[in-house]
Formats: C-alpha cells, sequence, structure tokens
C-alpha cells in the first residue's frame, strides 16, 4: 500500500509540475458515471476470462473443482492482492504518464508506446526474460491487452474502465481459478490429459489472443470517445 501512494504522490507531481493540472484529471469524476464504467469493465473481462478457462477444461476433459480448504477471509486476501497489483499497474501505465504523453504526443503514438511497455514489463513481473519464445508469446497477449486498456484511457479520459477491465480479468484469473502467484484459491482444475499442440494453441489464442482483440473491440465501438462529446 506504501508503494501505491508513493506512486500517486509522484503522479500527483509529474501531473502538477508538467501539466499544471491536478490528479483528478485521470477521470475519478464524476464518481458515479465512472463507477459505472469501472463494473462494466469489470464484468466483460470476467466473463471473458470465465469462457477462457471453462474453454481449458473442455480442451483437457478436466473439471473446475471448489477449493475444500477455501474460506472467506482467504478470497478477500486475495481479491486485495489483486486489487493492489492491477492499481500499481494502472497508475504507472494507464496513469500520470500516460495522460501527459497524450497531451504531448497525441492518442495515436501514446497508446502504441503504453502497450509496448506493459508488454515489456511482463517478460520481467512473468520471469520470461532470455526465452525467446515465451517473451515473444508474452509480449503479443499482454501488449494487446495494454493496448485495449490504454485506449480504453484515452477514449473515456478516465482511469476507471482499464482499471474494471484489468481488474475484472486478474481477480478471476487469479482468485477464482487459482492461476496467480498465490496458488489454490477458490477453485481448481482436477483430472484432465495434457493438451496437444493444436489444442495448446487454440487455448493460447484464446486466452492471449482472442481475448484482447474483442476488448479492442468492445473499446472501438461501444465506449464513447469523451473528447469528442465535449467539443
Amino acid at each position: 500500500m506504501i508503494g501505491i501512494l508513493v506512486i500517486i504522490t509522484l503522479s500527483w507531481l509529474l501531473l502538477y509540475l508538467i501539466e499544471k493540472k491536478q490528479i483528478l484529471v485521470l477521470g475519478l469524476l464524476p464518481f458515479g458515471k465512472r463507477l459505472i464504467q469501472f463494473f462494466i469493465g469489470f464484468l466483460i473481462t470476467g466473463i471473458l476470462c470465465i469462457l477462457t478457462q471453462y474453454l481449458e477444461a473442455y480442451l483437457k476433459s478436466a473439471n473446475w473443482n471448489l477449493n475444500e480448504h477455501i474460506t472467506g477471509n482467504i478470497i478477500l486476501r486475495s481479491f486485495w492482492w489483486d486489487v493492489k497489483s492491477v492499481l500499481t499497474e494502472e497508475l504507472i501505465f494507464r496513469g500520470a504518464l500516460l495522460y501527459i504523453f497524450i497531451q504531448k504526443m497525441g492518442s495515436r503514438k501514446s497508446i502504441l508506446i503504453s502497450a509496448i511497455a506493459f508488454g515489456i514489463y511482463h517478460w520481467f513481473s512473468y520471469g520470461v526474460l532470455g526465452n525467446l519464445l515465451a517473451m515473444i508469446l508474452v509480449f503479443i497477449g499482454t501488449g494487446l491487452m495494454g493496448y485495449a486498456w490504454a485506449w480504453a484511457f484515452s477514449k473515456t479520459k478516465s482511469i476507471m474502465l482499464p482499471f474494471g477491465l484489468h481488474l475484472g480479468w486478474n481477480f478471476f484469473y487469479n482468485t477464482i481459478f487459482s492461476k496467480g502467484p498465490l496458488g489454490e484459491v477458490v477453485l481448481t482444475l482436477k483430472g484432465g490429459t495434457e493438451l496437444s499442440d493444436w489444442a495448446s494453441l487454440l487455448n493460447f489464442i484464446s486466452g492471449l489472443v482472442l481475448v484482447p482483440i474483442l476488448v479492442i473491440i468492445y473499446v472501438y465501438y461501444f465506449v464513447k470517445d469523451e473528447s469528442e462529446m465535449n467539443s
């Protein structure tokens, strides 16, 4: 939590020193509208995560089972971990720096820079640096997702929609389906067989390629550009 407070403080300083703006330009207001955007994003990626995880179970002929040792406290601690990690990444990649870049260079270049930086960052957070194939796959998946979330920030002029999109995926992926670094949380995958090469490719495409493309389509067609609305 201290790290988040430090990032918020640095974000405020950057915005004030470079753009003479307050941190509210990251789109926290009007709160009701932003909260709706957050929950819409959360539901969209949450549903997409559910679909991809059940596709994996189908391909493996496996089943998702409730963790017998799960408690409410474990779920809350895992959810809070998701919130902190997502908020940290959003403040870094879709916060003050992206806002400043958009003001200086325009949306297109800024969104692309944010997406590339997000993809490269995950080489380190996923621990794949040096494994060329893994680096390419991680860069494609997280870069595309970073592009979708940065575009959502640019169109809404708010961090709340990308925050919801990001948290929806991470919460279901890490906490509900126990795919994160916290180990078994709510559901565990039991039984089944190893995926064949083609099934593995299909599983990869659905999770790391198709999902961000669907989010990009959603942002393109269904998210209103607030700069055009206010012009």
